[in-house]
This record gives structure tokens, C-alpha cells and sequence, in this order.
């Protein structure tokens, strides 16, 4: 097993192309669409998955498994995070629910 610092794990751009075509090939897949993300082993593309549809290429060559379960999980933190409200919204939601009622002071 690798540790979690083993693989640089990252979204695809334009320039992985190239890499994402052959790994395809190599797993007699058909590409995947963007968006996704990539996972390398020693600085080479070795699998990657497609974020809306999870679906998965590897390369066959290299062992992959743990790679896999470390980009499924980057994959499910992504959709968590953009699911979540970001901290104004959370903010103005808690500030809504607490009043605050000042003290009333008798003249005096």
C-alpha cells in the first residue's frame, strides 16, 4: 500500500490530452469527460476518474487500487464541498436564527 503522499492527485487541463487518450487505450476504455481528476504515480498519469459519472481508467501496468480508492475519495470531499454553503451564507443563516435582545435598563 502506498501512503497518501505516494500520488499527486489533481484536475485534468488541456494539456493532459495526450495522457488521458493513452490511458484510455491502455485500459481499452473510452475516454473520459471532463471534468476529471488525475491521479500520477512517479510523475506519470496512471489512472483517472470522470466526476460527474465515476467512471475510472487505470493503467493496467501499474498498480492502481489504492490510486483508485484515493481519487474516489478526493472525488466524494470535491462534491461535499460544493455542496456546502460557503462561510458568509453559513454566517448570515446562524446570524438569522439568533437574536439578540438588549437588556432593558429602568430609567432611574
Amino acid at each position: 500500500m502506498y501512503p497518501a503522499n505516494a500520488y499527486v492527485i489533481r484536475l485534468a487541463g488541456d494539456d493532459d490530452e495526450a495522457a488521458l487518450e493513452r490511458l484510455a487505450q491502455l485500459d481499452s476504455a473510452r475516454p473520459l469527460e471532463h471534468p476529471i481528476l488525475i491521479g500520477e504515480v512517479a510523475g506519470r498519469v496512471s489512472a483517472a476518474i470522470d466526476l460527474d459519472t465515476r467512471r475510472t481508467i487505470a493503467d493496467p501496468f501499474v498498480p492502481t487500487a489504492n490510486l483508485l480508492a484515493h481519487l474516489r475519495m478526493r472525488a466524494g470531499a470535491l462534491d461535499a464541498y460544493a455542496h456546502r454553503p460557503d462561510i458568509a451564507d453559513r454566517i448570515r443563516a446562524a446570524m438569522a436564527r439568533t437574536r439578540i435582545i438588549p437588556a432593558h435598563h429602568p430609567a432611574g
